[in-house]
């Protein structure tokens, strides 16, 4: 009985990857663990002006062996701001919530579900409160925190290098950003000295003059007593 439903749930997950492969969703990718067909890695690219822009969020789903009968359990992998880590997400189309799960529902309405619960800012359990600014922190360290996950590394290799890149050109542009910081401190020392240099000239010119000054006075006297 068990390895009936364990080839009915493998049989509906292989069309339902086919059928993702074919109609990608939006701003979400996911494959499975070779070794376990039960097991799905997904990443969710952060919308456009959303919170989560420029992040890469990577997580998991398990399907039961009854699967498409019973409802995975979907965990949020990368640290995101909306979902505790390493956690069940309470969701309409997770195993929190059998009584609302759907057996037509595929792979891609469980990944459109997730994504857009995500962008929501409705409480569940397994979800956390923190600000845009946190979120938008949070996407930036998601980078560098993938690609220290083998898992990620092994079945998003695309991602891998789109996010090697975006981490080469951050650092280009910090290292222009301190050479720009360098060339304008030098810039500030030059006109400082130019400054003074100026100053010490005008207060040399000063006292040259009254030198002058004093002389012709001194002179004119002498003469006039001469007289």
């Amino acid at each position: 009985m068990a390895k009936t439903k364990v080839t009915g749930a493998t049989s509906r997950l292989k069309q339902d990857y086919l059928r993702l492969k074919n109609d990608p969703v939006p701003y979400v990718t996911a494959e499975p663990v070779p070794s376990n067909i039960l097991e799905w890695h997904y990443v969710v690219k952060g919308p456009e002006k959303s919170p989560y822009e420029g992040g890469y969020y990577h997580g998991k789903i398990i399907f039961p062996r009854e699967f498409p009968f019973k409802p995975p359990s979907i965990y949020m992998i990368t640290p995101n701001g909306r979902f505790m880590t390493n956690k069940r997400l309470c969701l309409s189309i997770t195993d929190f919530h059998p009584d609302t799960w759907n057996p037509a529902w595929s792979i891609s309405t469980i990944l459109t579900g997730l994504l857009s619960f995500m962008l929501e800012k409705t409480a569940t359990l397994g979800s956390i409160e923190t600000s845009d600014y946190q979120k938008r922190c949070l996407a930036a360290e998601s980078l560098e925190v993938n690609l220290k996950n083998k898992m990620f590394c092994e079945l998003f290799p695309e991602y891998v290098e789109e996010i090697e890149q975006l981490l080469k050109q951050r650092r280009e542009a910090a290292m222009l950003h301190s050479d720009s910081n360098n060339v304008s401190s030098e810039s500030e020392v030059t006109m400082e000295q130019q400054s003074n240099m100026y100053y010490i000239m005008t207060n040399l010119f000063v006292i040259v003059a009254f030198v002058i000054l004093a002389f012709m006075v001194k002179f004119v006297l002498v003469s006039i007593s001469n007289d």
